[in-house]
């Protein structure tokens, strides 16, 4: 997977990479923007609170990191690898006014280092999300969650799956998985998964 031009430690107000087409960006899945009803949906089946951190991979404008920030007093960190959405996520959770709660990493989702998420949101393809499960199981504790809307994560079973009601794509539908204390090895793998 490509790597982005700047390290997973890009905060808030640090200097951001020269202009770089977004067209030129090599992305694992277009930038489709979750209703913010439904971002909010997703927080709230995880449960979260302001003991937190919740970290949405492929971030695009910013919306779930600055939600969890703003609504829940969770700390937010969104990881896209689409400068521009990088920075307009920055300027939009200035505007929100939770800047201090919230950083945007400029980064391939596959090599952000998620260890101090709690709650992490997906909003990705399905093979994308089988690729990031070993992944988000070796980095994540037990008892850490994760919420994607629309797509599974392969043969893991989710702990919940929830209607949210109607979106822009038809029916939202949500998926929860808890991380359990013992893996199943066929979770760290990917091979013959969609």
């Amino acid at each position: 997977m490509p790597a982005s031009a700047q390290s997973d430690t890009t905060q808030i107000g640090d200097p951001i990479a020269p202009p770089v087409e977004s067209d030129t960006v090599d992305r694992d899945v277009p930038f489709v923007a979750t209703e913010r009803r439904v971002a909010r949906r997703m927080l709230e089946v995880a449960g979260v609170t302001s003991e937190d951190v919740v970290y949405d991979l492929g971030s695009g404008d910013g919306r779930i990191p600055i939600i969890a920030a703003k609504t829940f007093g969770a700390r937010g960190v969104g990881v896209e690898i689409d400068p521009k959405l990088v920075a307009e996520s920055r300027r939009k959770a200035r505007a929100a006014g939770v800047a201090d709660r919230v950083e945007f990493r400029q980064k391939d989702l596959f090599d952000a280092n998620v260890r101090d998420a709690t709650v992490v949101t997906l909003y990705l393809w399905p093979e994308i999300n089988v690729k990031l499960r070993p992944k988000l199981l070796r980095q994540l504790d037990p008892g850490d969650r994760i919420v994607s809307h629309d797509f599974r994560m392969g043969d893991w079973e989710p702990d919940r799956t929830i209607d949210a009601g109607p979106d822009k794509t038809g029916t939202a539908t949500l998926y929860l998985w808890t991380v359990p204390k013992e893996i199943p090895s066929r979770l760290l793998e990917t091979a013959g998964e969609p």
